[in-house]
């Protein structure tokens, strides 16, 4: 998603996007997850996050293309991923879009802790949550930085019985986006 798209998406969440001061966008944003079941670690990650945040209005939004994610354990392990879990042709990208809930000074040096609500959409499934970041802001922008676990149950991503033992049923996530005055 290009960053004029994540201005749409922002106007839709705040009631239009004007020019002011408080508008971040992501100049290096990247994710990664891990699967930990008994019988296998799966880990993979993505440099591919693209976001925008509205520190005025409090809201933000955020993309990744699933097929930007590297790693896995074999070539066989990621066009599974791709193909058979994800369905990523069918679901190209998994989006994160709401409002900040504490009222922070984003121009202010500092570290904060923040509460992110919105909706997840992964899959084509889209799940309200609240995802707790912490927040190091500088002169220059921020830095936001979270971790999380998603259940795939939640967002109908099943495991096939014949590898149930080495698919993690829940899924461990890190984010980490660096922003800077738009």
């Amino acid at each position: 998603m290009n960053f004029f798209l994540m201005l749409l998406l922002l106007s839709v969440f705040a009631g239009g996007v004007q020019a002011q001061s408080g508008l971040y966008k992501t100049v290096s944003g990247k994710a990664a997850f891990r699967s930990d079941a008994p019988l296998e670690i799966i880990e993979a990650g993505s440099k591919e996050l693209s976001g925008a945040v509205d520190a005025g209005k409090r809201t933000f939004a955020f993309s990744i293309p699933m097929q930007s994610f590297l790693g896995f354990n074999s070539a066989l392990q990621r066009e599974h991923f791709n193909e058979n879990y994800m369905e990523s042709t069918r679901f190209p990208k998994a989006t994160f879009s709401g409002k900040i809930i504490e009222d922070i000074d984003f121009t202010q040096p500092g570290d904060y802790t923040i509460r992110a609500k919105g909706k997840f959409n992964i899959h084509g499934v889209e799940q309200e949550r609240i995802i707790k970041a912490s927040i190091t802001a500088d002169r220059k922008g921020f830095t936001a930085r979270a971790s999380f676990t998603l259940l795939l149950e939640d967002f109908q991503i099943s495991i096939p019985r014949v590898v149930y033992q080495k698919i993690a049923e829940e899924i461990k996530v890190t984010v980490e986006a660096v922003f800077e005055k738009a």
